[in-house]
């Protein structure tokens, strides 16, 4: 029988967020933690998904933690620790997150682990959040995760690149970049320069060629914009622990080009032998109809 626990934890910065954490029956010291995508999403929504990989990861002996991320929905309030007896509200969300503040929710999540007993660990990371482990590794490359899944990590900068054009692109990155370093940066962005709930700080941070957003620049070298004066996949090719690159041939955010993405990851990382990539035939975004293959593959690559 599993054990399945709602559970709440407490980040770097004193932030409280909730999590599902599911135990096989036999006490395990591995555990893997599922970090997800940006928006609207939310680990309490995805009910299929989370209950497929709680299943085949605790008949595998590997216990399960999905949690919330402060970019989880476009807006939530969430509470933050002050003191020994108070709390204070925040706003959170996608629409305020800034992508390098994962360090300090997967290092809460770690450090809640740990106290519950387990020492061996796994992370997998779906659309924003296989972006969010490079940045963790990059940041913390001397971190205590043992293996990484990077799943159908997500283009944002090419995204809004190609959906807003070169001129509405430009302008909105420099509105948000003066917003930002005028210390308005939480103030929400007009609708004429996009559509979607941000905040000037978030949608800086989504746009910014050379930030920490743009791990996976994939319309940038298929087109050769030259949208960063970095190189291209930094971040990424610096991964030293064996990772896990995962998607599906058609990933409607791959630019309907899924084989040349994952060209170009292979072509940035050329001689390591730390990376494993797979495509997996009649899979979208988010692997529709294909949850259990991804199970079965996730709990395969750990063992």
């Amino acid at each position: 029988m599993v054990k399945a626990e709602l559970a709440e934890f407490v980040t770097d910065d004193d932030l409280r967020l909730p999590g599902l954490l599911y135990e096989p029956q036999k006490k395990t010291q591995k555990v893997l933690i599922y970090l997800h995508g940006c928006g609207s999403t939310s680990v309490f929504y995805s009910v299929r998904d989370i209950n497929i990989f709680a299943d085949a990861l605790t008949k595998a002996g590997i216990a399960f933690f999905p949690f919330n991320n402060r970019g989880a929905h476009i807006v939530k309030t969430l509470t933050r620790r002050q003191g020994l007896d108070n709390e204070v509200e925040t706003l959170q969300g996608t629409a305020f997150e800034k992508i390098k503040e994962c360090i300090l929710d997967i290092n809460g999540a770690l450090n809640f682990l740990k106290k519950k007993g387990f020492k061996e660990f796994y992370c997998i990371g779906h659309s924003t959040g296989a972006n969010k482990i490079v940045v963790y590794d990059h940041y913390v490359p001397k971190n205590e995760i043992k293996k990484y899944i990077l799943w159908a990590g997500g283009d944002d900068v090419g995204l809004y690149y190609r959906e807003m054009g070169s001129k509405k692109f430009h302008l909105a990155l420099k509105k948000s970049k003066d917003m930002t370093d005028k210390g308005k940066g939480e103030k929400l962005v007009p609708r004429y320069l996009n559509k979607q709930v941000y905040s000037y700080q978030a949608f800086f941070d989504i746009l910014n060629p050379d930030g920490d957003y743009n791990i996976f620049p994939f319309n940038d070298g298929i087109n050769k914009l030259n949208l960063s004066i970095k190189p291209l996949f930094s971040k990424f090719s610096k991964i030293r622990k064996p990772t896990l690159v995962l998607y599906g041939d058609r990933d409607e955010y791959c630019y309907g080009d899924v084989k040349k993405c994952v060209t170009l990851l292979r072509s940035a990382v050329s001689g390591k032998k730390n990376f494993t990539f797979q495509i997996i035939p009649g899979a979208d975004h988010g692997f529709t109809g294909k949850e259990e293959e991804l199970a079965k593959m996730v709990v395969n690559w750990i063992k």
